[in-house]
């Protein structure tokens, strides 16, 4: 960036010195260098880009033990799943996968109100296409969902909020849902749902305690 200024700086130098004042260059150059500085030190270090989301993270419960039953038939349905049921529900309640994680998947909505309406839809759907199969064969999805703020990437999300969301996904019962305390303040009083009051938990490399509710369905 600073080699753009050399051709003016050699202007200014001139006129400085046939108007006999070297100040004249000074004052021109100073303002001029110091906002090529600032460029050059933004460009190295570009701010990351954040957002407030409500995260939604999910998983199947039983997964490798489902895998060594029936490696192929397990790939399949899991496949199907995410095309009949997860994937169409998320664009329904106006979210986005970021990603599949194997036998997961990470999604990322504007509201939080939507992403536990998705979450309770998705369970309630998966439990009629389970019903018919037996236990063995079942493919059952855990969820954790968790308002924060998350560090955004072109193809991925990040940070803490993140990882509460996939921690709360691990308390989860096959089939069920976990939320953090900051999740319940805001859908207590807009989603037809029970919440279940489980207390602090200590997550796995989590440092503080989270206070978690496990939702279903209001009967």
């Amino acid at each position: 960036m600073l080699e753009e200024l050399w051709p003016e700086i050699g202007k200014a130098w001139v006129t400085g010195v046939l108007a006999g004042g070297g100040s004249i260059l000074v004052q021109w150059l100073a303002p001029k260098t110091a906002r090529a500085l600032r460029r050059l030190r933004a460009a190295k270090h570009p701010r990351l880009e954040r957002r407030l989301a409500a995260i939604l993270a999910a998983d199947v419960a039983g997964y490798s033990r489902l895998m060594t039953v029936d490696e192929e038939g397990t790939h399949f349905r899991l496949l199907t799943h995410r095309h009949e049921v997860i994937e169409p529900k998320i664009r329904e309640h106006r979210g986005r996968i970021v990603k599949h994680t194997g036998d997961g998947a990470l999604a990322e909505f504007a509201s939080v109100v939507d992403a536990v309406r998705c979450a309770l839809e998705v369970q309630r759907a998966m439990v009629l296409r389970n019903a018919e199969l037996p236990q063995s064969r079942r493919i059952e999805f855990r969820m954790g969902v968790h308002l924060g703020d998350v560090i955004v990437a072109p193809d991925d999300i990040y940070g803490h909020g993140v990882n509460l969301a996939a921690r709360l996904e691990g308390l989860a019962p096959p089939g069920g849902i976990c939320i953090s305390a900051d999740t319940w303040r805001h859908v207590r009083g807009a989603i037809a749902a029970e919440f279940v009051d489980l207390g602090e938990q200590r997550l796995k490399n989590i440092a503080d305690p989270a206070h978690v509710f496990a939702v279903t369905s209001a009967a």
